[in-house]
């Protein structure tokens, strides 16, 4: 029996970000169509789109228009073609005229903190996150969405609510993300094979299937 090979894939991307939500979807169905020929121990990092973002949020409209330069009716059309592109893949896109944008520090810094402790259930906390301000239309600068969010995938509520209050781990958010500026990402998301191979971009599943495969294939490494 063939062993799986394994890849450390590192997954840069923003909570408030609609194509990360996406890439982490497509992500997840390509390794469950590796199963067996890949083992992915995946690791989650933080970058902020919007790092200055106040406590009360913005009009998500208005910030995006201005932002990245754009009229209403592009935006529309970029919305259009996120819903599309994730209904493919079984995520409600719920963004619309009067969504908010809100501040994902907080979110990163829980993380983080389950990072440190439970792998699998810090990925179930991503994708929990990404449904809640997607989908749900919550504020995830909200200690208490957080740990309403956090009880959900089996975390401790206690110990996170321990950690928002404390401002625990944020120097390592903000150290793990000047890592990756530094390293020249400026844009997600950012998938990070072995830590030299980057597949830019919500890519659909079957592109991340076939780099995977091929990297796996090869015994890429980072030296």
């Amino acid at each position: 029996m063939t062993t799986p090979a394994t890849l450390r894939i590192d997954f840069v991307s923003d909570v408030a970000c609609p194509w990360c939500a996406i890439g982490f979807a497509s992500l997840q169905r390509a390794l469950a169509k590796l199963a067996g020929k890949v083992h992915a121990d995946i690791h989650l990092q933080p970058f902020e789109l919007s790092p200055q973002m106040p406590i009360e949020g913005e009009d998500a409209g208005e910030h995006i228009m201005r932002k990245y330069g754009i009229d209403e009716k592009k935006m529309d059309a970029n919305r259009d073609a996120i819903r599309e592109r994730a209904a493919a893949l079984g995520f409600a896109y719920n963004v619309h005229h009067g969504s908010r944008v809100w501040n994902t520090f907080d979110a990163h810094r829980l993380l983080h903190w389950a990072s440190l402790g439970d792998n699998a259930r810090a990925l179930a906390l991503k994708q929990a996150l990404f449904r809640a301000y997607f989908s749900d239309g919550e504020n995830v600068s909200d200690p208490e969405v957080l740990l309403r969010i956090v009880n959900a995938v089996g975390l401790d509520a206690d110990a996170a609510r321990g950690v928002l209050e404390t401002g625990a781990y944020a120097d390592d958010v903000r150290a793990q993300e000047q890592r990756y500026q530094q390293a020249g990402i400026h844009s997600v998301p950012a998938t990070i094979v072995n830590g030299a191979h980057l597949i830019p971009g919500g890519q659909p599943p079957e592109v991340f299937e076939q780099a995977l495969q091929e990297l796996a294939a090869s015994g890429a490494s980072g030296t």
